[in-house]
């Protein structure tokens, strides 16, 4: 089953820094309440990325800036409009996460290296509180 395994959270943009929260609430339309990156009415309020592939490239969790880190499913496998249940909310998949120059300043090479798993975004549909341990549920 899947799950939250991290929560990050960003205090500021263009900083790089991700905090790790234990819990969040997630604002419908809007994104991370407190997270700098939550873009209030676009496809890019929230990104999932799965365990398993920041495992297999070295990465530790957060440093690709997601804001769920999520062990037992490939978010890739998500299609384009898969309503998702964490928690509290909900959140329909909108779009694949495209890697960015800016992962090749985490280490050289690793923005290609991403390619095809950096990670899904997301809206939030439903406010709501999701905690890191929260199972996934596919709607």
């Amino acid at each position: 089953m899947a799950r939250i395994a991290n929560l990050w959270v960003s205090p500021a943009k263009n900083s790089g820094r991700m905090d790790a929260r234990g819990r969040a609430l997630a604002i419908e339309g809007h994104g991370l309440e407190g997270c700098a990156h939550a873009r209030a009415g676009t496809k890019r309020q929230v990104l999932f990325a799965s365990r398993e592939h920041l495992d297999a490239l070295g990465v530790e969790p957060g440093r690709i800036r997601e804001n769920f880190t999520v062990e037992g499913a490939d978010v890739h496998e998500w299609p384009v409009g898969q309503r998702l249940r964490a928690g509290g909310a909900t959140f329909e998949v909108t779009m694949i996460c495209d890697p960015c120059e800016r992962m090749d300043a985490i280490r050289p090479g690793l923005r290609e290296e991403l390619e095809g798993r950096r990670g899904m975004l997301a809206r939030v549909v439903e406010s709501g509180e999701v905690a890191a341990g929260d199972a996934i549920e596919l709607l």
